[in-house]
């Protein structure tokens, strides 16, 4: 991974990794009134087989006028050019910053047509970090995406953006206008309260109210936008039109939709990428069966729109809401376990089907496709899956001062195998075990979080029914652990904020830094313990007073078995 010098006299080098993402990414959204604690909440499942697992860190600066900073590529490393450094900017953990504000994402990429734009300077990982520096809130943020992308034009395919503050939580939909143009078109719309939001790598927003000036604005009012809290949408002004010249869409301007003209959804689109949207609407609210079908791939394309209008640019019509009013409160714990969804309590759960024997496994390695006798066939894309770099559970505390306010729950790898970790917004350094350029995806550390926490999931692999349990009994006693202990560090580290907000962020670094080690070097020895104890096909225990544990042997269970014998008769019959 690429390190960043800060220094006050040139430039800086913007670079934090590189990684590929083809279905790659999840994000739940939870409003304040949507959770169960007041709290606004986003998760981010950042997945690939190249990104390296690490927590990203970028201190506050301020910067003499007319300082440049180099724009590199999230994705591929590559040097994109240079652009102005604001004046000031902000400390920046991970993917939220000291302010509460907190930026996820996931890629769509859209019509083929888009994909590239010459000259371009900001990629969408670029435009997520930089504006974490530069922006104090949610609607700051949307600003501050589009001067980026307007000013220097956008080099990247199609993105869903969760952007979240401690009271307000929106979805961000853009992708860039092609060669010859700058920029991009877009559509941001704010979450009612009360309610919870998704996306996974297929754009989400559909038909969207349109500029009145009292709820609904262009970005020529952002003046507006900015000042009145009543302004739920705010897309490009030339999201509609832009689509007409390119011959996209027509019809009626009420009809237009974003993602079925920019991204139409296909079987792809819904049997991976819906799925986990559905997944988790499932979870907390009822009625979701009704989009199973869809989520399956059965997508229809009715001649009527449901407003009754000729459905003229053959819209899918049968999509899910963008967002939906849980049942019950979202808990923190909650967001933990839908990072860890494998379709679990459905006729799709992945540690039921054929390609989970003989030990249960929810995991289906890569590709996602394949074929027999010429006919293609699926595994599930589910939200967990064995290549994630890093995942999060952004957490904004609106009652509390920003420095405590936010947390940042990180954890790499796996996240059916990782423990979502505490980092408050305000921390000025990363844990070592979990710092950027501790590591890297072909440079082993002994002591790295990422390869400590890839040994326990990848023995688990081998035998998940049996070896699972005990890891995600043990996963769950630290989160419940740092969730209990998280009120008496607020409290202390509130009473120091009173006193000097600075001892108040040093305690708040400490903590973090601390846990976040202790955890990696209690995963490396529980790593010991489990390969001890599940070598070789056994299960053994320790006899107080023996020199030599009890061996039992799990074997396969039996379904498999009848399997074998169904499929080789009397191949391994044993003979009396």
């Amino acid at each position: 991974m690429r390190k960043i010098i800060l220094t006050v006299i040139a430039t800086i080098f913007f670079g934090v990794g590189f990684h590929f993402t083809a279905n790659a990414c999840t994000n739940y959204l939870i409003t304040k009134g949507a959770s169960a604690d007041g709290s606004t909440m986003i998760s981010y499942s950042a997945d690939s087989h190249v990104l390296y697992g690490e927590l990203y860190h970028w201190p506050a600066g301020i910067w003499p006028e007319g300082t440049m900073m180099d724009v590199v590529e999230w994705d591929s490393g590559k040097y994109l050019g240079k652009i102005k450094q604001a004046r000031q900017t902000y400390n920046v953990v991970g993917n939220i910053n000291e302010y509460q504000l907190a930026i996820g994402e996931t890629t769509f990429t859209g019509l083929e047509m888009l994909e590239s734009q010459e000259g371009a300077l900001i990629d969408y990982g670029s435009l997520i970090y930089i504006t974490l520096q530069r922006a104090k809130t949610a609607r700051e943020a949307i600003k501050v995406f589009h001067e980026l992308t307007s000013t220097y034009g956008y080099h990247s395919t199609g993105e869903s953006f969760s952007i979240a503050d401690p009271n307000e939580v929106w979805i961000l939909e853009m992708i860039g206008k092609g060669n010859g143009y700058k920029g991009a078109v877009w559509v941001a719309r704010m979450v009612p309260d009360g309610y919870v939001s998704a996306h996974a790598n297929q754009a989400r927003i559909t038909t969207f109210p349109l500029a009145d000036g009292k709820i609904s604005i262009t970005e020529k009012d952002f003046d507006k936008f900015m000042k009145n809290s009543a302004i739920t949408t705010i897309y490009s002004n030339d999201v509609i039109t832009f689509a007409r010249e390119k011959g996209l869409f027509k019809g009626e301007d009420k009809n237009f939709s974003f993602s079925d003209t920019y991204n139409p959804v296909d079987f792809g689109g819904a049997r991976f990428c819906e799925m986990r949207v559905w997944t988790m609407f499932n979870r907390v609210t009822t009625g979701m069966d009704q989009y199973f079908d869809y989520v399956k791939g059965k997508i229809r394309h009715d001649d009527k729109l449901s407003n009754g209008d000729v459905n003229e640019n053959r819209y899918a019509t049968n999509r899910m809401p963008l967002w939906i009013k849980p049942d019950k409160k979202v808990k923190l714990e909650d967001m933990f376990e839908f990072m860890r969804d494998h379709l679990q309590g459905t006729e799709l759960d992945m540690s039921k089907d054929f390609g989970a024997e003989p030990f249960g496994l929810p995991i289906r390695w890569r590709p996602l496709t394949w074929e027999v006798d010429g006919v293609t066939y699926c595994h599930e894309r589910v939200t967990v899956t064995q290549q994630t770099g890093f995942s999060f559970i952004a957490q904004m505390r609106s009652w509390l001062p920003n420095p405590i306010g936010g947390i940042l729950w990180f954890g790499v790898d796996d996240a059916s195998c990782s423990i979502y970790m505490p980092m408050y917004c305000s921390i000025t350094k990363a844990p070592y075990s979990i710092e950027r350029g501790h590591g890297a995806m072909m440079t082993w550390s002994d002591d790295a979080a990422f390869w400590v926490f890839n040994q326990v999931s990848n023995f688990a692999y081998t035998r998940w029914n049996i070896i699972y349990p005990e890891i995600l009994e043990k996963i769950h006693n630290y989160e419940q652990e740092f969730i209990i202990n998280t009120s008496t560090i607020d409290t202390k580290a509130l009473a120091l904020f009173k006193e000097n907000p600075e001892s108040a962020i040093n305690y708040l670094t400490d903590y973090s830094t601390r846990l976040g080690d202790k955890v990696t070097d209690d995963w490396r020895h529980f790593y010991r313990y489990l390969f001890m104890k599940y070598m070789d096909g056994n299960k053994k225990t320790p006899i107080d007073g023996e020199m030599n544990p009890k061996v039992e042997w799990p074997g396969y269970p039996e379904k498999w078995r009848r399997k074998v014998v169904e499929e080789t008769g009397d191949q391994f019959k044993v003979i009396e």
